[in-house]
């Protein structure tokens, strides 16, 4: 962490002085402006930082400058776990260095960023309507994006060769699952959360697989005995999705393992050489379906800029949303926004069997409960 905050203060030091401290009703003038509006402000201020939890904010920031060439975008890609240390330690240091906050893990961001202060909502005036209300409150998300079980259907093309999560459990599987380490990376924390949530499906799966009831050994509920059993037979923890998609999706495996990453990441099959599909059947739940939210740094040192930036992120009025929303609009990704249509290639929501992250300060309760579980597990 402590080379991530110098290779960021090396990157800002350029940056103009933060402006003085908003007034509301300032702020509430600059959220009902159009981007034309905004527009000779933000060439004022001249740039605009992006926190982001993924890596394709360099194509954003290409896409951005090419539209705004007066405006230097600067992403920086950051873990959504990392972001948050990263703004929670620069919030104590009453320091702002990011414009604009683009980041998942929304259990612990509404309770420790959003109510913290640190980061405050947005939602550019002309899209509001078109952006479902739980979309949108408190805080705005941009797209749903997934932390899933997947498989090589190039080794089986008729589809994947479980059906059940606890088959993950057996000894067939053993060493043969691949996953971030859940306590380096909230998202994946987050899949083991929900699991636990859903006990009472995790029971029925069960019963389904094995042809009887549970018997839990020394755990509050089904969903908890499986993670225990799915550590008891040794996980492959890696430090990158990247890994795992080159373990599981590679061609010319005969044998292939599964893994839980991003179903979006099907959009780099022919480009990497992978054969990356979703297990969507597998029961009771492939895994967990969650919101990539877009949010402004409470004081940021580019107000007008940050909200051209979101405007811009959330897509023009071309018919799939234009570069700002290119990156993001592949098989696998879910736009927030309604008149933008669902990806052919993908699943259709409706249809996608994965399970709805909730965020409340009861889930993030159960979510530190299961990382310190896990921990006892190692």
């Amino acid at each position: 962490m402590n080379t991530l905050r110098n290779l960021m203060a090396a990157a800002i030091l350029a940056m103009p002085a933060p402006l003085m401290a908003q007034t509301l009703d300032e702020i509430n003038k600059l959220n009902q402006m159009t981007p034309e509006e905004l527009l000779p402000l933000a060439l004022a201020e001249g740039t605009v930082t992006v926190y982001s939890f993924t890596s394709r904010i360099g194509k954003v920031e290409a896409a951005f400058e090419a539209a705004y060439p007066g405006i230097d975008m600067k992403g920086f890609d950051i873990s959504s776990t990392e972001q948050i240390e990263l703004l929670i330690e620069e919030s104590e240091d009453f320091i702002t260095n990011a414009d604009v906050i683009y980041i998942s893990d929304t259990p612990v961001v509404l309770v420790k960023i959003f109510d913290g202060g640190i980061i405050q909502p947005y939602i550019p005036p002309r899209i509001i309507d078109r952006v479902p209300p739980a979309l949108r409150d408190p805080i705005l998300t941009q797209r749903l994006s997934t932390k899933v079980l997947m498989y090589n259907e190039e080794a089986h093309p008729d589809g994947p060769p479980v059906d059940s999560l606890w088959d993950l459990t057996r000894e067939e599987w053993r060493g043969r699952v691949f996953m971030v380490d859940p306590l380096k990376r909230g998202d994946y924390l987050d899949l083991m959360t929900q699991i636990f949530l859903h006990a009472d499906e995790m029971a029925a799966a069960y019963e389904e697989e094995f042809g009887r009831p549970i018997v839990l050994d020394g755990v509050e509920n089904a969903g908890q005995q499986f993670i225990a059993d799915f550590f008891a037979n040794d996980p492959v923890l890696v430090d990158s999705t990247d890994d795992v998609n080159a373990a599981v999706g590679a061609i010319g495996q005969e044998n292939p393992p599964l893994g839980f990453t991003s179903y979006s990441d099907r959009r780099d099959n022919e480009e990497e050489g992978w054969a990356l599909q979703v297990a969507n059947d597998v029961k009771p739940s492939p895994g967990i379906i969650f919101p990539a939210i877009l949010a402004i740094a409470d004081k940021p040192n580019n107000p007008a800029a940050a909200r051209l930036a979101i405007d811009f992120m959330m897509g023009d009025e071309t018919e799939f949303g234009g570069p700002g929303l290119a990156p993001f609009y592949v098989p696998g990704d879910y736009l927030s926004r309604t008149d933008i249509p669902q990806h052919p290639d993908a699943i259709p929501l409706d249809e996608f069997n994965a399970w709805l992250l909730t965020a409340s300060e009861a889930a993030t309760a159960v979510r530190d409960e299961v990382a310190d579980f896990i921990v006892t597990l190692r």
